[in-house]
C-alpha cells in the first residue's frame, strides 16, 4: 500500500488574513494541517490548488483565485515540503487528468485528504477517489468546514462507498 496525503486549497483566498469573508475556518486550522503534513506516512505529498478561469462572469464571482494573484498563493505559515502540485477549476481534483496518472505512476492507491472544504473541495475529491478505485481516507481533525450541510451529505455518501474517517 503507498499513500498520497492530498492537502486541499490552503490558499490565501480560503484562509488567509484577507480571504473571502464566506471562508470562516477555525483559527487553529493552519496548526493542524501542517501537524498533519508533519506526522504523515505517507510516500506522497501532493498540493491541491484551485484556481479561477479569467472570464468575465468570474470577474463578478464572490472569491477570485486568479493564477499569480495574492489570492490564489498558499497560506502563510502552511508548510510545503514537496513540489507536487496539481491545479484544479472545479471542485474536484481529480477533474485534472495529471493527477489520476501521477498517483497511478507512483503506484498510490490509498489517498489521505486534509484541507478546506469539507462541504465541497475536499469531499468532492474523496467521492472521485473513491470511484476512481482508491482507498479514501478522511482525516476529519485537519478537514476545514463552512459548507456543513453539504459536508454532511457527501460524508454519508463517502461512508456508503467504503472511505474511512480518522
Amino acid at each position: 500500500m503507498k499513500k498520497a496525503l492530498l492537502v486541499v486549497d490552503m490558499q490565501e483566498a480560503t484562509m488567509g488574513t484577507n480571504h473571502a469573508p464566506i471562508f470562516r475556518y477555525d483559527s487553529d486550522l493552519l496548526n493542524r494541517v501542517n501537524s498533519v503534513i508533519d506526522k504523515t506516512d505517507a510516500s506522497l505529498v501532493i498540493y491541491i490548488k484551485h484556481l479561477t478561469k479569467k472570464n468575465l462572469i468570474n470577474m463578478l464571482a464572490p472569491v477570485k483565485c486568479f493564477e499569480g494573484t495574492a489570492a490564489a498563493e498558499w497560506v502563510n505559515g502552511l508548510k510545503i515540503v514537496s513540489p507536487h502540485c496539481f491545479r484544479k477549476y472545479v471542485g474536484n481534483a481529480f477533474s485534472n487528468a495529471e493527477l489520476t496518472n501521477f498517483l497511478k505512476e507512483n503506484a498510490c492507491d490509498t489517498i489521505e485528504l486534509i484541507g478546506v472544504d469539507g462541504g465541497a473541495c475536499v469531499a468532492l475529491t474523496a467521492i472521485s477517489a473513491c470511484e476512481n478505485g482508491f482507498k479514501v481516507i478522511l482525516n476529519t481533525s485537519a478537514i476545514g468546514t463552512v459548507f456543513k450541510s453539504k459536508r454532511d451529505r457527501c460524508f454519508n455518501k463517502l461512508k456508503r462507498l467504503g472511505a474511512e474517517f480518522i
